[in-house]
């Protein structure tokens, strides 16, 4: 399953992505303000810019705008990674970069990270898996990083682990806010979980 997949009625699919987009840009306004129930689908028009009839040409249910939302975050996820992984030239000291890279961009997209877990299991099992293993395709490039650099000194399961609790590390900066950020500034963060990956470096 992918966002192509969710029916529309216009066959025009340049016009399908442009006003998915506008659908996902409203439709997360919303999430992050009111939550994924309390939000209705004539909100999500009207933010994004158009009526509820116009809407439903592109979605057929609430459930799908929940779909692509959760989708394009972990695109934003998936991209920012791939703008930072180098495999093909990686050494311990670029891993480390990427890594913290990670960790900041996980604090530019908190609210997102935060909604994700928090609204996923609204959706049905087929979309749910679907969402979930776009996480697991994340943890797969991490892996995949991890096993250039590290592959001589770790066993293949030891890097899936550390690559699963890398991923973590970052969401828990978002959906563990309200402890860890009245104690640690981002930075101070970062650099713990710097020390964390440097035990097993």
């Amino acid at each position: 399953m992918s966002e192509d997949q969710i029916r529309s009625s216009v066959k025009d699919q340049e016009l399908v992505m442009r006003r998915r987009k506008q659908i996902i840009e409203g439709a997360m306004r919303l999430f992050k303000e009111k939550g994924f129930h309390r939000t209705t689908t004539r909100e999500i028009a009207k933010e994004s810019g158009f009526s509820i009839g116009t809407l439903y040409e592109y979605i057929r249910t609430k459930e799908d705008v929940l779909f692509l939302v959760c989708e394009f975050v972990h695109d934003q996820v998936r991209d920012q990674l791939t703008a930072t992984i180098s495999v093909e030239n990686s050494t311990e000291e670029s891993l480390r970069q990427a890594i913290r890279q990670y960790l900041y961009f996980m604090d530019t997209i908190q609210p997102e990270i935060l909604m994700l877990y928090q609204e996923t299991k609204s959706l049905n099992k087929e979309k749910r898996k679907f969402v979930l293993d776009q996480e697991q395709k994340v943890v797969g490039m991490m892996e995949e990083l991890l096993t250039v650099c590290l592959k001589e000194r770790l066993s293949a399961k030891e890097i899936y682990f550390l690559a699963n609790n890398i991923v973590v590390s970052g969401h828990m900066w978002c959906f563990r806010r309200w402890l860890i950020q009245k104690e640690f500034t981002i930075d101070e963060y970062v650099e713990l979980q710097m020390k964390q990956v440097d035990v097993w470096l």
